[in-house]
């Protein structure tokens, strides 16, 4: 279901909008940073859902454009049967970044929803702008383009939350196989949560409004089907969704990010790491997290996305740059989770008598590193099982963490634009490699320690719970 925050600058302590959340899925997740890539001349790709996803469909090749952008994503490998990897979305070199988040469309368009629909599904446009937009209007835009001439696959609606340093936009993908899309545009003094997607009512009577965009048939197809009379305001939520409006979860979270706003400090990036961790909003189905700072800085290597390899409450937020040349092997993709692992194999036994399919997607040597999924996700179930004995503990020493990682970046981000300046972008994305690994790495190493140290004082003062309901916080959502 996923969860996204846009804070606009001018709410913000530093000038700087960002764009944050997490991933809602159970399966595997990792961290990637994709190269930019050239690509042949008549090169195509292949989107869309398979007749054995939930809401089957046909998959659909397309064409490639000649050049993909760099980027930083999550990735992870199974909902709703739609073909993995998938992704949410994450930061490309551009400064654009996007968050996928679910919402839902009326059961009526549901139902309309034929087992042969085709075009991009919603990982495949969350992946697809971070290829290709430049800005966020560019990224609504090729939404818009791709349903208009491919369709849309879906699972029952969907959104997505695309935001550049200047402007973000709400843009939300209707079911049915009917092509229906609308954005809304957010600005420098918007504060949005979405969980789920959401637009309210949409000025219609002002056709070119500077802040709405949306399908051409959008109200006459509504008028057609009687979801909508004329002279009365077109709320897309009411018209094409749910109908129940922002949700509590929304509701609570925008109203204490007000609250900050409303400061003489502003809203600052503690606040943000506050907001995507905070137990009433996060918890074991917060696949990760991540926040976005969205600016245009002297180097397209200087981009940041602050990372968390499971849901905040059990992980620090350490930086990931794009000019980083990987990520630590212990933050890709591992078994522990993976759709489809419980009947693979590292071993070619069973290769070599006809059975490709039994090796293994996850090569032996990540293998055989630790997974930081499951060591932050052992982390987490400690924690869940007492939290009021050490939940306080863990949530200090993260935030300890975290302040001093950002007290660092500037210093951090400086050298690497003083190498960058002189000639030297081969050194600077050294550097930049070799202090986010080290980060990261010191991240996991500290969450083995809490882990151990929490487990054994679980045992001599409660005991491991085995009953067959989980503890955990109380959550809004």
């Amino acid at each position: 279901m996923s969860y996204g925050l846009y804070i606009g600058k001018n709410r913000t302590a530093d000038g700087i909008a960002y764009l944050a959340g997490y991933g809602d899925e159970p399966s595997s997740h990792w961290l990637e940073i994709e190269p930019r890539r050239r690509h042949g001349a008549g090169e195509m790709i292949t989107v869309g859902v398979t007749p054995a996803a939930d809401m089957p469909g046909l998959l659909l090749e397309i064409p490639q454009v000649p050049e993909t952008a760099r980027h930083i994503r999550v990735s992870y490998s199974y909902y709703k049967g739609v073909p993995a990897p998938l992704t949410n979305g994450g930061l490309n070199e551009h400064g654009v970044a996007v968050r996928d988040i679910w919402s839902t469309s009326r059961a009526d368009l549901i139902a309309m929803t034929p087992p042969t629909q085709t075009g991009p599904n919603y990982s495949d446009l969350a992946r697809l702008v971070l290829e290709r937009a430049h800005s966020a209007r560019e990224g609504v835009e090729l939404i818009a383009a791709m349903i208009a001439e491919h369709g849309y696959a879906d699972y029952g609606g969907n959104s997505h939350l695309i935001a550049d340093p200047d402007e973000a936009w709400v843009v939300i993908e209707c079911s049915g196989a009917q092509k229906l899309w609308a954005a809304e545009r957010l600005g420098a003094d918007s504060i949005r949560a979405s969980r789920p997607g959401f637009i309210g009512v949409i000025p219609i009577e002002q056709p070119g409004h500077p802040d709405f965009l949306y399908a051409p048939h959008l109200v006459s197809f509504a008028r057609e089907q009687g979801w909508y009379q004329d002279g009365t305001p077109f709320d897309f939520n009411q018209v094409y969704g749910d109908g129940k409006g922002p949700w509590a979860g929304v509701q609570w979270i925008e109203a204490e990010m007000q609250a900050r706003a409303a400061r003489p400090e502003k809203i600052g990036l503690h606040d943000i790491f506050w907001a995507v961790r905070t137990e009433k909003l996060t918890g074991d189905t917060a696949g990760y997290g991540q926040v976005m700072p969205l600016q245009h800085p002297r180097h397209d290597a200087l981009r940041t996305l602050w990372h968390t390899q499971v849901g905040a409450v059990a992980a620090p937020f350490v930086p990931v740059f794009m000019g980083m040349r990987a990520v630590p092997e212990e933050y890709r993709q591992h078994r522990y989770l993976t759709a489809g692992e419980d009947a693979r194999f590292l071993d070619l036994r069973h290769a070599r008598n006809g059975r490709p399919d039994s090796v293994s997607t996850v090569p032996q040597g990540i293998e055989s590193t630790r997974s930081a999924a499951a060591v932050f996700k052992r982390l987490l179930y400690l924690l869940f099982q007492n939290q009021e004995a050490f939940l306080p503990e863990v949530t200090e020493t993260w935030t300890a963490v975290e302040r001093r990682l950002v007290a660092a970046q500037p210093s951090v981000l400086r050298t690497a634009e003083i190498l960058l300046a002189s000639g030297e972008p081969d050194l600077a994305c050294g550097y930049l490699t070799y202090y986010g690994q080290s980060e990261l790495m010191s991240a996991l190493a500290l969450a083995e320690a809490l882990a151990a140290s929490i487990e054994a004082r679980t045992r001599a003062r409660f005991g491991i719970r085995t009953d067959a309901e989980p503890g955990a916080p109380e959550q809004i959502w």
